[in-house]
């Protein structure tokens, strides 16, 4: 074992509108307990607290696109999140007042993305607990967001290691109480594999699991002034993790033509339709899914 986890910080609130992370951070602010251990710190945050208080996603840009290093060093961005992303790094990050060993980063998604725990790197920490979380929970889904450019933008890269949850389908300033009640459970088996890695237990896993790499993203159908002319297919919709094969439909134009999906090869769809990414021209997030063997991690 590498060196010991000392703190770990629970985010909610990075995208106001995006309430079961909101009001489970509340939770455990006013339950302490919950979330405490024996061997590490768990600190708590609304990183995006004006945001929370008028139901928006953000103020001025996204703050899960604001921890760059470029970004957290330049002086001349002045947006509200851009500032919010600088505070949060100098406390909580690496070298910060607070510096946290592991970050663990709640949202919610209107894709049918069920227990999502995405991980944006493959150190050994962050593979392990993802093959525990999906050894006890079959309905937990991996999901591999390593970027090819070195510096990430996302809040759960702040800190050595970092994860972010996604729960869905749920839409924007709405609490579900199955998917709140299913996070918050994935949240303690989360601090308590924190603790056995710390104490050298052993936990529980699988020979193999199964993990999604990101390959690409599609946008879509648009014509020359950049207007939307599709979209998702009914056969495609709410059906995140599921194959799709070659000739299969993708969108729907709105004279109900059909557009295939191309490819040469199976790939599987996810954030599929999610409403937050109209404006970053997104309709899906396209997939390839891998066998990992546990015992190579």
């Amino acid at each position: 074992m590498t060196s010991p986890i000392k703190r770990v910080l629970l985010v909610g609130g990075t995208h106001g509108n995006e309430l079961t992370g909101v009001f489970l951070v509340k939770k455990f602010q006013r339950v302490p307990k919950l979330i405490q251990r024996v061997t590490f710190e768990t600190c708590t945050l609304l990183a995006n607290p004006k945001a929370c208080e008028v139901g928006r996603r953000y103020i001025d840009t996204d703050l899960n696109r604001c921890f760059e290093h470029q970004n957290l060093e330049n002086l001349g961005l002045s947006t509200y999140e851009a500032q919010r992303a600088k505070v949060i790094y100098l406390t909580f990050g690496t070298g910060g007042s607070l510096e946290a060993d592991f970050v663990v980063d709640l949202h919610s998604t209107t894709s049918n993305m069920g227990l999502t725990v995405i991980v944006g790197s493959h150190n050994p920490f962050n593979m392990q607990l993802a093959a525990y979380l999906s050894c006890i929970n079959p309905n937990v889904k991996v999901l591999d967001s390593r970027r090819k450019a070195s510096d990430n933008p996302y809040l759960d890269s702040i800190c050595k290691f970092g994860c972010t949850i996604e729960v869905g389908a749920v839409a924007q300033g709405v609490l579900n109480a199955t998917l709140f009640q299913q996070t918050e459970e994935l949240v303690y088996a989360i601090l308590d594999y924190v603790e056995a890695y710390n104490t050298g237990v052993l936990l529980a896993k699988k020979d193999t699991f199964t993990i999604y790499e990101t390959i690409r993203t599609i946008d879509y159908p648009r014509d020359e002034f950049g207007k939307i002319q599709a979209m998702v297919h009914p056969r495609l919709q709410f059906r995140d993790y599921e194959a799709l094969h070659p000739g299969e439909p993708l969108f729907l134009s709105f004279d109900g033509e059909d557009i295939i999906y191309d490819g040469d090869s199976v790939v599987y769809p996810v954030f599929i339709n999610e409403a937050a990414y109209y404006e970053k021209g997104v309709a899906m997030h396209i997939t390839q899914q891998h066998q990992i063997f546990s015992a190579n991690i």
